[in-house]
């Protein structure tokens, strides 16, 4: 199954084609719209003052509640742009944004607006490629779940049982102790009040994945498989396995799983490797955490040049950014993960 993300963050609409959806899935749509309201913007002030319904239409893959097994088509109409906001950044590329390389890549016929096919606001049409992708693993006994695991330096609940993820998906504000995530939303408002943003850490969690899936070998590596999905999502800058890069703090005693047999079946004690060993599954929960950088977008002055005249200017970026966009980014990066699970599976 393969999927295109089309459209522009300040074009008429933005969508996805999905290719290779298996026929005879009866597509719950209200489901869907669920995931893609997890991720919608202007509903907090943490986030983006944008309000947009994205509400999803289905324009072809699906016939009497079912999918046909043609490409599945989804779009989901813009309705909230401020585009005289960029105007007078046309020419004079954000720092940290796609702006340059974009300019560059598409021989200054890039579609400036909101940061065109580079905005976060294609993550919508990711969510719900997602959507799709987790009804198709729950047929397998596949789930997907993730939290907040930091902002800024203040961590969430550490997570010792999987399970836990279920009740955070109705939260909000997606963590495991909301008592962190207050502290969290208080230095989200405090960087808005500064004109800055902040980064953070969203950990996610793939259960009922079979052992022996995947390979050692480059394109079938079930990290690799998971990264180049994750990677895909604006703003990723980071991905962790199990422990990550608290390896580097082990010895070998404590950073190995031990095996055991329980009700039945081989598991390990503990999950360190993240549910894969020599780039296969091991039966264990898939789990990993990907960074988040801040947001670009700021409100304080910044350094660019003019790419008209070669010149060094300031610049202050106008229209409506989110101080933090790992909040809304846990569904999207449960959409990835989702999709990276069907690759992974055969679907």
């Amino acid at each position: 199954m393969r999927h295109m993300i089309f459209g522009e963050s300040h074009g008429p609409a933005i969508g996805v084609v999905l290719e290779g959806v298996p026929a005879g899935l009866e597509l719950d749509l209200e489901q869907v719209q669920r995931e893609l309201d997890r991720r919608k913007p202007g509903q907090d002030p943490t986030a983006t003052a944008r309000k947009e319904s994205d509400l999803v239409e289905v324009l072809s893959g699906v016939f009497e509640g079912k999918t046909t097994g043609a490409p599945l088509a989804m779009v989901i109409r813009n309705s909230d742009q401020h585009s005289q906001d960029y105007e007078a950044i046309r020419y004079t590329p954000r720092p940290s944004h796609g702006d340059y390389a974009g300019f560059i890549k598409s021989k200054g016929c890039l579609d400036y607006r909101g940061g065109g096919h580079f905005s976060g606001r294609l993550t919508a049409p990711l969510v719900a490629a997602g959507a799709v992708a987790k009804q198709l693993l729950a047929q397998r006994g596949v789930w997907v779940g993730a939290h907040i695991s930091s902002i800024y330096g203040i961590t969430d609940a550490s997570l010792e049982d999987t399970q836990a993820l279920k009740a955070v998906a109705a939260k909000p504000f997606p963590v495991l102790d909301d008592t962190k995530g207050e502290e969290m939303r208080q230095a989200i408002l405090e960087a808005k009040e500064e004109g800055d943003s902040v980064g953070g850490a969203i950990e996610c969690a793939v259960t009922g994945l079979p052992a022996g899936l995947g390979a050692p070998d480059f394109g079938c590596n079930v990290e690799g498989i998971f990264s180049q999905y994750l990677f895909a999502v604006p703003a990723v800058k980071g991905v962790d396995f199990g422990a990550g890069v608290a390896f580097s703090l082990m010895r070998g005693s404590e950073a190995n799983d031990p095996f055991e047999v329980r009700d039945g079946q081989v598991v390990t004690r503990t999950n360190h490797a993240g549910g894969i060993n020599g780039g296969i599954t091991n039966g264990m929960p898939v789990a990993f955490e990907v960074t988040i950088r801040p947001t670009p977008s700021i409100a304080l002055p910044q350094e660019s040049v003019d790419l008209r005249t070669g010149e060094e200017v300031e610049m202050e970026i106008k229209g409506r950014h989110d101080p933090c966009i790992v909040p809304r980014a846990v569904p999207v990066i449960e959409a990835a993960a989702a999709l990276a699970a069907c690759a992974v599976l055969g679907i």
